[in-house]
């Protein structure tokens, strides 16, 4: 991410605490930590490389793990991040324009390329909607979402 644009995007979640932006980022950043996470929740492994890099034991990172995969983007507190978020990503980018976004796993502790969103316009020969589209509609987590605070100006 571009120094300029890193300052716009911290500007937005400065100015709008959880605001859209912020909860889109998070949620994108939560579901791939979560899919891999899932995919590796039997590796004993995995969970001791994580348990090492974060300071903790395999008990610990275990029981963290399995409340981390019930939790939500609502829900998310500071030792979640620290313990999958962290040292899982290892960068993250989104283009404010297209509101497409890419992030990059640790190559040490996970495989694959990186993961790529994007809003894509489609033709009338196109008219399917997208199955994670659908999921996304359907999501009541986002009509649950606490009350937003008033502010002040």
């Amino acid at each position: 991410m571009h120094t300029r644009q890193r300052k716009t995007i911290r500007a937005i979640f400065e100015k709008q605490p959880f605001g859209e932006l912020e909860r889109f980022v998070t949620q994108k950043l939560l579901d791939v930590i979560k899919n891999v996470a899932k995919e590796e929740l039997n590796s004993e492994n995995w969970l001791h490389l994580v348990a090492r890099l974060t300071g903790r034991s395999y008990e610990q990172l275990r029981v963290t793990l399995l409340e981390f995969l019930d939790t939500d983007v609502f829900n998310l507190s500071p030792e979640n991040c620290i313990s999958f978020l962290d040292p899982l990503i290892e960068s993250w980018d989104v283009d404010l324009t297209t509101f497409g976004m890419e992030i990059v796993l640790n190559r040490r502790i996970t495989s694959g390329d990186p993961k790529r969103y994007e809003f894509v316009e489609r033709g009338p020969d196109q008219p399917e909607v997208e199955p994670g589209f659908k999921e996304f509609l359907n999501d009541r987590s986002s009509a649950e979402r606490p009350p937003r605070k008033k502010k002040n100006f």
